[in-house]
Protein backbone atom coordinates (compact mmCIF):
# COMPACT_ATOMS: atom_id res chain seq x y z
CA UNK A 1 0.00 0.00 0.00
CA UNK A 2 1.27 3.16 -1.43
CA UNK A 3 1.77 6.57 1.45
CA UNK A 4 -1.02 7.88 -0.85
CA UNK A 5 -3.15 5.43 -1.01
CA UNK A 6 -2.59 4.96 2.87
CA UNK A 7 -3.67 8.80 3.35
CA UNK A 8 -6.32 8.04 1.39
CA UNK A 9 -7.67 5.50 4.25
CA UNK A 10 -9.54 7.50 6.22
CA UNK A 11 -11.38 9.07 3.78
CA UNK A 12 -12.92 5.56 2.67
CA UNK A 13 -13.71 4.64 6.05
CA UNK A 14 -15.94 7.38 6.90
CA UNK A 15 -17.32 7.01 3.25
CA UNK A 16 -17.93 3.58 4.00
CA UNK A 17 -19.34 4.07 7.04
CA UNK A 18 -21.74 6.37 5.79
CA UNK A 19 -23.03 3.84 3.02
CA UNK A 20 -23.69 1.22 5.29
CA UNK A 21 -25.77 3.81 7.51
CA UNK A 22 -27.85 3.95 4.80
CA UNK A 23 -28.34 0.56 3.81
CA UNK A 24 -30.99 -1.43 5.92
CA UNK A 25 -30.89 -5.22 5.14
CA UNK A 26 -27.63 -6.66 6.72
CA UNK A 27 -26.54 -8.96 3.54
CA UNK A 28 -26.97 -6.04 1.38
CA UNK A 29 -24.49 -4.14 4.12
CA UNK A 30 -21.85 -6.95 3.97
CA UNK A 31 -22.01 -7.43 0.01
CA UNK A 32 -21.31 -3.62 -0.34
CA UNK A 33 -18.69 -3.39 2.26
CA UNK A 34 -16.78 -7.07 0.21
CA UNK A 35 -16.76 -5.23 -3.11
CA UNK A 36 -15.27 -1.88 -1.25
CA UNK A 37 -12.33 -3.66 0.48
CA UNK A 38 -12.06 -5.67 -2.71
CA UNK A 39 -11.40 -2.39 -4.63
CA UNK A 40 -9.33 -0.73 -2.04
CA UNK A 41 -7.58 -2.97 -0.74
CA UNK A 42 -6.53 -3.96 -4.90
CA UNK A 43 -6.94 -7.57 -3.73
CA UNK A 44 -7.99 -10.23 -6.58
CA UNK A 45 -9.74 -12.31 -3.97
CA UNK A 46 -12.64 -11.73 -1.27
CA UNK A 47 -14.71 -13.32 0.97
CA UNK A 48 -16.84 -13.82 3.86
CA UNK A 49 -17.37 -16.88 5.42
CA UNK A 50 -19.23 -17.84 8.42
CA UNK A 51 -19.18 -21.73 10.41
CA UNK A 52 -23.39 -22.44 10.75
CA UNK A 53 -23.91 -24.66 13.91
CA UNK A 54 -23.76 -28.20 14.01
CA UNK A 55 -21.14 -27.96 10.60
CA UNK A 56 -17.36 -28.95 10.60
CA UNK A 57 -16.42 -26.75 7.94
CA UNK A 58 -17.27 -22.78 6.61
CA UNK A 59 -19.34 -21.71 4.19
CA UNK A 60 -18.36 -18.86 2.13
CA UNK A 61 -21.08 -16.07 2.66
CA UNK A 62 -19.80 -13.66 -0.61
CA UNK A 63 -16.92 -14.04 -2.51
CA UNK A 64 -15.19 -11.99 -5.57
CA UNK A 65 -14.74 -13.32 -7.69
CA UNK A 66 -18.11 -15.71 -7.29
CA UNK A 67 -16.39 -18.67 -7.69
CA UNK A 68 -12.92 -17.79 -5.91
CA UNK A 69 -11.68 -20.36 -4.19
CA UNK A 70 -10.31 -20.55 -0.59
CA UNK A 71 -8.84 -22.78 1.72
CA UNK A 72 -12.00 -24.01 3.90
CA UNK A 73 -9.27 -25.60 6.32
CA UNK A 74 -7.61 -21.99 7.20
CA UNK A 75 -11.15 -20.70 7.29
CA UNK A 76 -12.46 -23.05 9.78
CA UNK A 77 -9.76 -22.85 12.15
CA UNK A 78 -9.63 -18.94 12.09
CA UNK A 79 -13.39 -18.88 13.05
CA UNK A 80 -12.90 -21.54 15.55
CA UNK A 81 -9.59 -19.62 17.10
CA UNK A 82 -7.03 -22.28 16.56
CA UNK A 83 -4.38 -19.78 15.60
CA UNK A 84 -3.40 -21.15 12.24
CA UNK A 85 -0.45 -20.35 10.01
CA UNK A 86 -1.68 -17.34 7.48
CA UNK A 87 0.34 -17.33 4.32
CA UNK A 88 1.68 -13.65 3.87
CA UNK A 89 -0.68 -13.10 0.62
CA UNK A 90 -3.60 -13.45 2.92
CA UNK A 91 -5.30 -11.04 5.46
CA UNK A 92 -8.39 -12.31 7.29
CA UNK A 93 -9.89 -10.56 10.63
CA UNK A 94 -12.99 -11.71 12.45
CA UNK A 95 -16.45 -10.00 11.66
CA UNK A 96 -18.25 -9.75 15.42
CA UNK A 97 -22.04 -10.14 15.66
CA UNK A 98 -24.22 -10.62 18.67
CA UNK A 99 -21.41 -10.14 21.14
CA UNK A 100 -19.07 -12.55 19.49
CA UNK A 101 -17.30 -14.01 16.60
CA UNK A 102 -19.51 -14.35 13.92
CA UNK A 103 -17.68 -14.37 10.51
CA UNK A 104 -14.03 -13.99 8.41
CA UNK A 105 -13.58 -11.14 6.75
CA UNK A 106 -10.45 -12.62 3.90
CA UNK A 107 -8.40 -10.53 1.04
CA UNK A 108 -5.84 -12.06 -1.16
CA UNK A 109 -3.47 -11.53 -3.55
CA UNK A 110 -2.05 -13.90 -6.14
CA UNK A 111 1.41 -12.39 -6.15
CA UNK A 112 2.83 -10.49 -3.33
CA UNK A 113 2.00 -9.27 0.37
CA UNK A 114 0.03 -6.93 2.13
CA UNK A 115 1.87 -4.70 4.34
CA UNK A 116 1.42 -3.69 8.33
CA UNK A 117 -0.72 -0.59 7.67
CA UNK A 118 -3.19 -2.61 5.44
CA UNK A 119 -3.88 -5.46 8.12
CA UNK A 120 -4.51 -2.68 10.39
CA UNK A 121 -6.66 -0.74 8.09
CA UNK A 122 -8.57 -4.15 7.48
CA UNK A 123 -9.07 -4.16 11.18
CA UNK A 124 -10.30 -1.36 11.58
CA UNK A 125 -12.91 -1.64 8.05
CA UNK A 126 -13.87 -5.06 9.92
CA UNK A 127 -14.81 -3.41 13.58
CA UNK A 128 -16.87 -0.52 11.08
CA UNK A 129 -19.03 -3.51 9.82
CA UNK A 130 -19.49 -5.27 12.91
CA UNK A 131 -21.12 -1.92 14.51
CA UNK A 132 -23.00 -1.24 11.13
CA UNK A 133 -24.04 -5.03 12.06
CA UNK A 134 -24.84 -4.69 15.42
CA UNK A 135 -27.29 -1.21 14.70
CA UNK A 136 -29.12 -3.08 12.27
CA UNK A 137 -29.90 -5.82 14.43
CA UNK A 138 -30.79 -3.68 17.45
CA UNK A 139 -33.35 -1.51 15.11
CA UNK A 140 -35.07 -5.18 14.67
CA UNK A 141 -35.05 -5.17 18.02
CA UNK A 142 -36.85 -2.19 18.25
CA UNK A 143 -38.64 -2.70 15.47
CA UNK A 144 -40.44 -5.99 16.76
CA UNK A 145 -40.70 -4.60 20.48
CA UNK A 146 -43.04 -1.73 18.62
CA UNK A 147 -44.69 -4.57 17.00
CA UNK A 148 -45.52 -6.86 19.66
CA UNK A 149 -46.75 -3.55 21.83
CA UNK A 150 -49.36 -2.33 18.53
CA UNK A 151 -50.80 -5.87 19.20
CA UNK A 152 -51.49 -5.63 22.91
CA UNK A 153 -53.22 -2.34 22.21
CA UNK A 154 -55.40 -4.14 19.48
CA UNK A 155 -56.28 -6.53 22.41
CA UNK A 156 -55.77 -9.60 20.44
CA UNK A 157 -57.73 -12.82 21.90
CA UNK A 158 -54.77 -15.00 23.64
CA UNK A 159 -53.97 -17.43 20.93
CA UNK A 160 -53.23 -14.60 18.31
CA UNK A 161 -51.24 -13.19 20.89
CA UNK A 162 -49.35 -16.41 21.93
CA UNK A 163 -48.12 -16.49 17.81
CA UNK A 164 -47.35 -12.75 17.47
CA UNK A 165 -44.88 -12.95 20.57
CA UNK A 166 -43.41 -16.29 19.74
CA UNK A 167 -42.79 -14.87 15.86
CA UNK A 168 -41.08 -12.05 17.75
CA UNK A 169 -39.07 -13.62 19.33
CA UNK A 170 -38.04 -15.90 15.76
CA UNK A 171 -36.74 -12.14 14.60
CA UNK A 172 -35.14 -11.49 17.50
CA UNK A 173 -32.95 -14.96 18.06
CA UNK A 174 -33.04 -16.32 14.92
CA UNK A 175 -33.94 -19.79 16.51
CA UNK A 176 -33.64 -23.06 13.61
CA UNK A 177 -35.34 -25.22 15.92
CA UNK A 178 -38.74 -23.83 17.60
CA UNK A 179 -40.30 -21.43 20.15
CA UNK A 180 -42.89 -22.00 22.74
CA UNK A 181 -45.35 -21.04 25.36
CA UNK A 182 -46.42 -22.76 27.94
CA UNK A 183 -48.87 -22.17 30.23
CA UNK A 184 -49.44 -22.56 34.02
CA UNK A 185 -52.67 -24.85 34.87
CA UNK A 186 -54.35 -26.39 37.73
CA UNK A 187 -52.58 -23.05 40.03
CA UNK A 188 -48.86 -24.92 40.25
CA UNK A 189 -48.83 -28.39 39.13
CA UNK A 190 -48.99 -28.26 35.72
CA UNK A 191 -47.38 -26.39 32.58
CA UNK A 192 -49.68 -26.40 29.57
CA UNK A 193 -48.22 -26.12 25.53
CA UNK A 194 -50.51 -23.46 24.13
CA UNK A 195 -48.81 -22.27 21.61
CA UNK A 196 -45.66 -23.56 19.71
CA UNK A 197 -43.28 -22.34 16.42
CA UNK A 198 -41.61 -25.18 14.35
CA UNK A 199 -39.16 -23.55 12.17
CA UNK A 200 -39.29 -26.55 9.54
CA UNK A 201 -43.08 -26.95 9.72
CA UNK A 202 -45.69 -24.80 7.93
CA UNK A 203 -48.37 -27.11 9.78
CA UNK A 204 -50.09 -26.93 13.27
CA UNK A 205 -47.89 -28.60 16.13
CA UNK A 206 -49.17 -31.65 17.11
CA UNK A 207 -48.44 -31.35 20.69
CA UNK A 208 -50.89 -28.41 21.43
CA UNK A 209 -52.42 -29.25 24.95
CA UNK A 210 -49.51 -31.38 25.88
CA UNK A 211 -49.29 -31.29 30.00
CA UNK A 212 -46.29 -31.05 31.96
CA UNK A 213 -46.04 -31.56 35.73
CA UNK A 214 -44.33 -29.47 37.82
CA UNK A 215 -42.36 -30.43 41.03
CA UNK A 216 -41.30 -28.41 43.83
CA UNK A 217 -37.54 -28.06 42.55
CA UNK A 218 -39.00 -27.09 39.11
CA UNK A 219 -41.52 -24.61 40.41
CA UNK A 220 -38.90 -23.49 43.13
CA UNK A 221 -36.50 -22.16 39.53
CA UNK A 222 -39.30 -20.57 37.84
CA UNK A 223 -40.27 -17.98 40.38
CA UNK A 224 -36.67 -17.03 40.40
CA UNK A 225 -37.73 -14.84 37.61
CA UNK A 226 -34.26 -16.16 35.79
CA UNK A 227 -33.44 -17.24 31.60
CA UNK A 228 -31.70 -20.03 32.00
CA UNK A 229 -29.81 -21.96 29.33
CA UNK A 230 -28.69 -25.64 28.31
CA UNK A 231 -26.53 -27.23 25.69
CA UNK A 232 -26.70 -30.83 25.03
CA UNK A 233 -23.76 -32.45 25.31
CA UNK A 234 -22.68 -36.05 24.88
CA UNK A 235 -23.37 -36.54 28.46
CA UNK A 236 -26.48 -34.91 28.21
CA UNK A 237 -27.93 -31.44 29.41
CA UNK A 238 -25.32 -28.89 30.66
CA UNK A 239 -26.81 -25.81 32.20
CA UNK A 240 -24.93 -22.56 31.96
CA UNK A 241 -26.37 -21.74 36.02
CA UNK A 242 -24.94 -25.15 36.90
CA UNK A 243 -26.36 -29.02 37.12
CA UNK A 244 -29.12 -27.53 39.52
CA UNK A 245 -31.40 -26.00 36.85
CA UNK A 246 -31.21 -29.54 34.33
CA UNK A 247 -34.29 -30.71 35.54
CA UNK A 248 -36.10 -27.56 33.91
CA UNK A 249 -34.53 -28.78 30.73
CA UNK A 250 -35.41 -32.38 31.25
CA UNK A 251 -39.00 -31.38 30.83
CA UNK A 252 -38.99 -29.10 28.37
CA UNK A 253 -37.28 -31.54 26.41
CA UNK A 254 -40.11 -32.93 24.45
CA UNK A 255 -39.89 -33.25 20.99
CA UNK A 256 -39.36 -36.93 20.40
CA UNK A 257 -40.29 -38.55 17.15
CA UNK A 258 -44.04 -39.10 16.90
CA UNK A 259 -44.99 -42.80 16.63
CA UNK A 260 -45.48 -42.59 13.05
CA UNK A 261 -41.67 -42.25 12.21
CA UNK A 262 -41.87 -38.64 11.58
CA UNK A 263 -38.43 -37.26 12.06
CA UNK A 264 -38.20 -34.58 14.36
CA UNK A 265 -34.55 -32.88 15.34
CA UNK A 266 -33.94 -32.51 18.50
CA UNK A 267 -33.09 -29.37 20.37
CA UNK A 268 -29.62 -29.32 21.48
CA UNK A 269 -29.64 -25.66 23.07
CA UNK A 270 -32.84 -24.42 24.97
CA UNK A 271 -33.47 -20.96 26.65
CA UNK A 272 -36.31 -20.56 29.34
CA UNK A 273 -37.65 -17.72 30.56
CA UNK A 274 -40.59 -17.82 32.92
CA UNK A 275 -42.81 -15.19 32.69
CA UNK A 276 -43.75 -13.91 36.10
CA UNK A 277 -45.96 -11.05 37.36
CA UNK A 278 -46.88 -9.75 40.63
CA UNK A 279 -49.81 -12.04 40.72
CA UNK A 280 -46.95 -15.00 39.95
CA UNK A 281 -45.84 -17.18 37.07
CA UNK A 282 -47.88 -17.24 34.59
CA UNK A 283 -46.11 -19.54 32.71
CA UNK A 284 -42.61 -20.26 30.46
CA UNK A 285 -41.07 -19.13 27.30
CA UNK A 286 -39.02 -21.93 25.72
CA UNK A 287 -36.62 -21.05 22.60
CA UNK A 288 -34.69 -24.19 21.14
CA UNK A 289 -31.76 -24.49 18.57
CA UNK A 290 -30.49 -27.80 16.87
CA UNK A 291 -27.38 -27.21 17.85
CA UNK A 292 -25.24 -27.20 21.35
CA UNK A 293 -23.97 -23.17 21.91
CA UNK A 294 -26.67 -22.15 19.31
CA UNK A 295 -27.56 -18.97 21.46
CA UNK A 296 -25.17 -17.27 24.32
CA UNK A 297 -25.27 -14.26 26.80
CA UNK A 298 -26.98 -12.01 24.13
CA UNK A 299 -29.56 -13.48 22.53
CA UNK A 300 -30.58 -14.16 27.00
CA UNK A 301 -30.16 -10.83 27.58
CA UNK A 302 -32.98 -10.13 24.66
CA UNK A 303 -35.28 -12.48 26.11
CA UNK A 304 -34.56 -10.81 29.27
CA UNK A 305 -35.87 -7.49 28.28
CA UNK A 306 -38.66 -9.51 26.52
CA UNK A 307 -40.33 -11.26 29.09
CA UNK A 308 -41.68 -8.28 30.72
CA UNK A 309 -44.17 -7.21 28.36
CA UNK A 310 -44.72 -10.51 27.33
CA UNK A 311 -45.99 -11.56 30.30
CA UNK A 312 -47.80 -8.43 30.96
CA UNK A 313 -49.69 -8.74 27.41
CA UNK A 314 -50.65 -12.47 28.41
CA UNK A 315 -52.22 -11.66 31.63
CA UNK A 316 -54.10 -8.32 30.13
CA UNK A 317 -55.29 -10.72 27.34
CA UNK A 318 -56.37 -13.37 29.96
CA UNK A 319 -57.98 -11.09 31.78
CA UNK A 320 -60.35 -10.17 28.64
CA UNK A 321 -61.44 -13.16 28.02
CA UNK A 322 -62.17 -13.84 31.48
CA UNK A 323 -64.53 -10.59 31.68
CA UNK A 324 -65.71 -11.42 28.30
CA UNK A 325 -67.18 -15.09 29.74
CA UNK A 326 -68.36 -12.99 32.79
CA UNK A 327 -70.16 -10.73 30.25
CA UNK A 328 -71.63 -13.72 28.21
CA UNK A 329 -72.60 -15.41 31.71
CA UNK A 330 -74.44 -11.93 32.70
CA UNK A 331 -75.91 -11.25 29.20
CA UNK A 332 -77.15 -15.18 28.93
CA UNK A 333 -78.83 -14.54 32.41
CA UNK A 334 -80.17 -11.46 31.60
CA UNK A 335 -81.53 -13.00 27.79
CA UNK A 336 -83.00 -15.68 29.51
CA UNK A 337 -85.27 -13.75 32.67
CA UNK A 338 -86.18 -11.66 29.15
CA UNK A 339 -87.18 -14.15 27.17
CA UNK A 340 -89.32 -16.13 30.64
CA UNK A 341 -91.41 -13.07 30.96
CA UNK A 342 -91.69 -12.74 27.19
CA UNK A 343 -92.96 -16.45 26.98
CA UNK A 344 -94.80 -16.09 30.26
CA UNK A 345 -97.75 -14.34 27.96
CA UNK A 346 -97.35 -16.75 25.73
CA UNK A 347 -97.64 -19.94 27.92
CA UNK A 348 -100.30 -18.42 29.89
CA UNK A 349 -102.70 -17.75 26.83
CA UNK A 350 -102.10 -21.46 25.96
CA UNK A 351 -102.66 -22.84 29.38
CA UNK A 352 -105.52 -20.36 29.86
CA UNK A 353 -107.76 -21.51 26.99
CA UNK A 354 -106.85 -25.39 28.01
CA UNK A 355 -108.14 -24.76 31.47
CA UNK A 356 -112.28 -23.39 30.62
CA UNK A 357 -112.43 -26.09 27.78
CA UNK A 358 -111.45 -29.48 30.54
CA UNK A 359 -113.66 -28.16 33.04
CA UNK A 360 -116.47 -27.96 30.04
CA UNK A 361 -115.72 -31.47 28.95
CA UNK A 362 -115.85 -32.80 32.34
CA UNK A 363 -118.95 -31.10 33.34
CA UNK A 364 -120.67 -32.55 29.79
CA UNK A 365 -119.25 -35.65 31.11
CA UNK A 366 -120.91 -35.91 34.46
CA UNK A 367 -124.17 -34.57 33.04
CA UNK A 368 -123.97 -37.00 30.07
CA UNK A 369 -124.71 -34.08 27.66
CA UNK A 370 -121.59 -35.40 25.22
CA UNK A 371 -121.78 -33.87 21.72
CA UNK A 372 -118.84 -35.86 20.03
CA UNK A 373 -118.57 -32.49 17.52
CA UNK A 374 -118.28 -30.40 20.00
CA UNK A 375 -115.76 -32.68 22.39
CA UNK A 376 -114.01 -33.03 19.03
CA UNK A 377 -113.36 -29.14 18.69
CA UNK A 378 -113.03 -28.43 22.48
CA UNK A 379 -110.07 -31.42 22.30
CA UNK A 380 -108.32 -29.75 19.02
CA UNK A 381 -108.30 -26.76 21.29
CA UNK A 382 -106.49 -27.92 23.56
CA UNK A 383 -104.45 -30.32 21.41
CA UNK A 384 -103.15 -26.77 19.84
CA UNK A 385 -102.36 -25.04 23.27
CA UNK A 386 -100.53 -27.89 24.08
CA UNK A 387 -98.77 -27.79 20.98
CA UNK A 388 -97.70 -24.17 21.67
CA UNK A 389 -96.36 -25.07 24.96
CA UNK A 390 -94.45 -27.78 23.54
CA UNK A 391 -92.95 -25.59 21.54
CA UNK A 392 -92.06 -23.17 23.75
CA UNK A 393 -90.29 -25.39 26.27
CA UNK A 394 -89.28 -27.01 23.32
CA UNK A 395 -87.22 -24.24 22.07
CA UNK A 396 -85.87 -23.27 25.43
CA UNK A 397 -84.58 -27.04 26.33
CA UNK A 398 -82.98 -26.32 23.16
CA UNK A 399 -81.03 -22.71 24.24
CA UNK A 400 -80.43 -24.53 27.52
CA UNK A 401 -78.83 -27.40 25.75
CA UNK A 402 -76.86 -25.84 23.21
CA UNK A 403 -74.99 -22.94 26.49
CA UNK A 404 -73.80 -26.47 27.77
CA UNK A 405 -72.06 -27.86 24.31
CA UNK A 406 -68.44 -27.36 24.00
CA UNK A 407 -67.52 -28.74 20.61
CA UNK A 408 -65.81 -26.62 17.82
CA UNK A 409 -68.65 -26.69 15.93
CA UNK A 410 -72.44 -25.51 15.34
CA UNK A 411 -75.46 -26.16 13.41
CA UNK A 412 -76.92 -22.65 12.18
CA UNK A 413 -80.52 -23.54 11.22
CA UNK A 414 -81.11 -25.60 14.56
CA UNK A 415 -79.72 -22.41 16.61
CA UNK A 416 -82.18 -20.37 14.35
CA UNK A 417 -84.69 -22.83 14.72
CA UNK A 418 -85.09 -23.10 18.80
CA UNK A 419 -84.79 -19.62 18.54
CA UNK A 420 -87.94 -18.71 16.30
CA UNK A 421 -89.72 -21.16 18.53
CA UNK A 422 -89.75 -19.58 21.57
CA UNK A 423 -90.17 -15.97 19.92
CA UNK A 424 -92.76 -17.38 17.48
CA UNK A 425 -95.98 -16.09 19.74
CA UNK A 426 -94.38 -12.96 20.57
CA UNK A 427 -93.36 -11.86 16.63
CA UNK A 428 -96.77 -12.91 15.90
CA UNK A 429 -98.77 -11.15 18.72
CA UNK A 430 -97.06 -7.83 17.57
CA UNK A 431 -98.15 -8.04 14.07
CA UNK A 432 -94.44 -9.09 12.39
CA UNK A 433 -94.43 -10.93 9.54
CA UNK A 434 -91.75 -13.52 9.76
CA UNK A 435 -90.21 -14.54 6.31
CA UNK A 436 -86.98 -17.60 7.09
CA UNK A 437 -84.89 -18.03 3.95
CA UNK A 438 -82.54 -21.05 4.80
CA UNK A 439 -81.57 -23.78 2.78
CA UNK A 440 -82.68 -27.29 4.27
CA UNK A 441 -78.67 -28.24 5.64
CA UNK A 442 -76.33 -25.39 6.02
CA UNK A 443 -72.63 -26.65 6.68
CA UNK A 444 -71.23 -26.48 10.78
CA UNK A 445 -69.68 -23.33 11.50
CA UNK A 446 -66.52 -22.99 13.96
CA UNK A 447 -67.98 -22.56 16.92
CA UNK A 448 -70.52 -23.62 20.09
CA UNK A 449 -73.97 -24.05 19.76
CA UNK A 450 -74.70 -22.39 22.81
CA UNK A 451 -72.62 -19.14 21.55
CA UNK A 452 -74.39 -19.84 17.80
CA UNK A 453 -77.88 -19.96 20.21
CA UNK A 454 -77.43 -16.45 22.41
CA UNK A 455 -76.11 -15.05 18.98
CA UNK A 456 -78.99 -15.26 16.95
CA UNK A 457 -81.51 -14.66 20.33
CA UNK A 458 -80.05 -11.19 21.04
CA UNK A 459 -80.05 -10.63 16.73
CA UNK A 460 -83.79 -11.68 16.69
CA UNK A 461 -85.27 -10.06 19.66
CA UNK A 462 -83.50 -7.03 18.80
CA UNK A 463 -85.28 -7.07 15.62
CA UNK A 464 -88.91 -7.77 17.25
CA UNK A 465 -88.10 -5.02 19.65
CA UNK A 466 -87.96 -2.16 16.85
CA UNK A 467 -91.32 -3.06 15.39
CA UNK A 468 -93.41 -3.03 18.12
CA UNK A 469 -96.35 -2.01 15.75
CA UNK A 470 -95.42 -4.43 13.28
CA UNK A 471 -93.60 -4.41 10.31
CA UNK A 472 -91.26 -7.67 8.29
CA UNK A 473 -88.61 -9.73 9.59
CA UNK A 474 -86.71 -11.84 7.20
CA UNK A 475 -84.19 -13.89 7.93
CA UNK A 476 -82.23 -15.62 4.74
CA UNK A 477 -79.13 -17.93 5.06
CA UNK A 478 -76.61 -19.29 2.30
CA UNK A 479 -72.91 -20.65 2.03
CA UNK A 480 -70.62 -18.27 0.88
CA UNK A 481 -66.85 -19.43 -0.41
CA UNK A 482 -65.39 -20.73 2.87
CA UNK A 483 -68.15 -18.93 4.97
CA UNK A 484 -71.98 -18.92 5.92
CA UNK A 485 -73.75 -16.03 5.32
CA UNK A 486 -77.14 -15.36 7.74
CA UNK A 487 -79.01 -11.78 6.92
CA UNK A 488 -81.50 -10.90 9.31
CA UNK A 489 -83.12 -7.52 8.40
CA UNK A 490 -86.29 -5.52 9.73
CA UNK A 491 -88.18 -2.96 8.52
CA UNK A 492 -88.33 -1.18 11.79
CA UNK A 493 -87.48 2.43 13.40
CA UNK A 494 -84.38 1.86 12.26
CA UNK A 495 -80.65 3.53 13.81
CA UNK A 496 -79.56 7.23 13.64
CA UNK A 497 -75.91 7.33 12.09
CA UNK A 498 -74.66 8.90 15.74
CA UNK A 499 -76.09 5.98 17.60
CA UNK A 500 -74.65 3.30 14.67
CA UNK A 501 -70.70 3.96 15.67
CA UNK A 502 -71.55 3.07 19.11
CA UNK A 503 -74.28 0.57 19.49
CA UNK A 504 -71.41 -2.44 19.65
CA UNK A 505 -69.85 -0.71 22.41
CA UNK A 506 -70.29 -2.65 25.97
CA UNK A 507 -73.29 -0.78 28.05
CA UNK A 508 -74.38 1.33 25.27
CA UNK A 509 -78.28 1.10 24.83
CA UNK A 510 -81.05 2.95 23.29
CA UNK A 511 -83.44 0.71 25.05
CA UNK A 512 -85.33 2.01 28.29
CA UNK A 513 -84.52 -1.04 30.51
CA UNK A 514 -81.69 -2.59 28.51
CA UNK A 515 -78.05 -3.34 30.21
CA UNK A 516 -75.23 -2.26 26.81
CA UNK A 517 -74.27 -6.44 26.51
CA UNK A 518 -76.37 -7.93 23.92
CA UNK A 519 -75.05 -6.68 20.47
CA UNK A 520 -71.55 -6.54 22.38
CA UNK A 521 -71.24 -9.67 23.34
CA UNK A 522 -72.26 -10.75 19.59
CA UNK A 523 -69.36 -9.15 18.36
CA UNK A 524 -67.21 -10.76 21.06
CA UNK A 525 -68.95 -14.00 20.02
CA UNK A 526 -68.01 -13.63 15.98
CA UNK A 527 -64.68 -12.60 17.22
CA UNK A 528 -64.24 -15.91 18.45
CA UNK A 529 -65.30 -17.55 15.63
CA UNK A 530 -62.87 -15.33 13.36
CA UNK A 531 -65.85 -14.07 11.82
CA UNK A 532 -67.45 -10.71 10.79
CA UNK A 533 -70.29 -8.76 11.75
CA UNK A 534 -71.94 -5.54 9.72
CA UNK A 535 -74.49 -3.55 10.86
CA UNK A 536 -76.68 -1.44 8.18
CA UNK A 537 -79.40 0.55 8.87
CA UNK A 538 -81.87 3.66 7.86
CA UNK A 539 -83.84 5.15 10.40
CA UNK A 540 -87.37 4.84 10.01
CA UNK A 541 -86.92 2.30 6.94
CA UNK A 542 -84.90 -0.87 8.91
CA UNK A 543 -81.65 -2.73 10.06
CA UNK A 544 -79.66 -5.35 8.17
CA UNK A 545 -77.66 -7.53 10.36
CA UNK A 546 -75.19 -9.98 8.27
CA UNK A 547 -73.15 -12.12 10.18
CA UNK A 548 -70.16 -14.21 8.28
CA UNK A 549 -69.31 -17.28 10.06
CA UNK A 550 -66.42 -19.85 8.74
CA UNK A 551 -67.12 -23.55 8.09
CA UNK A 552 -65.85 -25.70 10.95
CA UNK A 553 -62.69 -27.85 9.37
CA UNK A 554 -63.75 -31.07 8.47
CA UNK A 555 -61.87 -32.79 10.88
CA UNK A 556 -63.82 -31.06 13.56
CA UNK A 557 -67.24 -32.12 12.74
CA UNK A 558 -68.70 -35.19 14.15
Amino acid sequence: MTRAHESSFPRFLEDARAHLERIRDDRKALSFSLRSIYHFFRADEACIAILPPGKEQAEVLFAIPRRAAWDSDLLTAFLQKRKPSIPPNILLTPLNRRSRSWAVLGIKRRDGTFSRDAARNLNQVARAISESIDRKDWERIVDVRSRIDRKVMEQLRPKDLFYQILHGLRSLTRYDHSSALLICEDGESHLELVAEQVAWLKGKSRRIGLKIALTDEIWKLMRGGTVYGFDREEHGWQGWSGDGTIPLAHILDYNWPASDGEPVPREAAILCAPLATLNGVLGVLKVAGRYPRSFGAYEAKLIERFMPLAAVAIQNSQRTVTLEAKMLAAERKHAIADLARGVSHDLNNAFGSILPLVQQMQADVESNRIDASVLLEDLRQVEQSVQTARRIFGGMLGLARGAAEKTGHGDVTRAIDSIVAILKDSIERQGIHLELQLPEALPLVRGGQGDLEQLFLNLVTNARDAMPRGGTLDVTGKPSGVMVEISIRDTGCGISEEHLSRIQEPFFTTKPNGNGLGLSICRSIIWEMQGDLAISSTVSAGTEVRVLMPIADRDSAP
